[in-house]
């Protein structure tokens, strides 16, 4: 029997997954955020925070959870007015 070439011309050679752009941006993000979800929930105790003017007492993982939320909610921003920016510059 001959074997007959499964690749035609116009299909892309085979890339290793862990080599993909998409997945050697996103390996960071996972681990980093894997670790801080780790820490956010392992602290248990209540603290007193100030907000202003006013002191609530709250778990302190639910403090460090907001803040890591809006950590993320200012990088998404940040990435999405920097694609945006470069996307729209003439000739180049």
């Amino acid at each position: 029997m001959t074997r007959t070439n499964t690749h035609h011309k116009d299909q892309k050679p085979h890339t290793p997954f862990l080599s993909r752009p998409a997945v050697r941006r996103l390996t960071p993000f996972v681990l980093i955020t894997a670790v801080a979800l780790v820490f956010i929930f392992e602290n248990t105790a209540s603290t007193e925070i100030r907000l202003l003017v006013p002191q609530v007492t709250m778990p302190l993982w639910g403090a460090l959870l907001i803040a890591w939320g809006l950590g993320m909610l200012a990088c998404a921003f940040a990435a999405r007015r920097r694609r945006d920016r470069h996307a729209k510059r003439p000739g180049v």
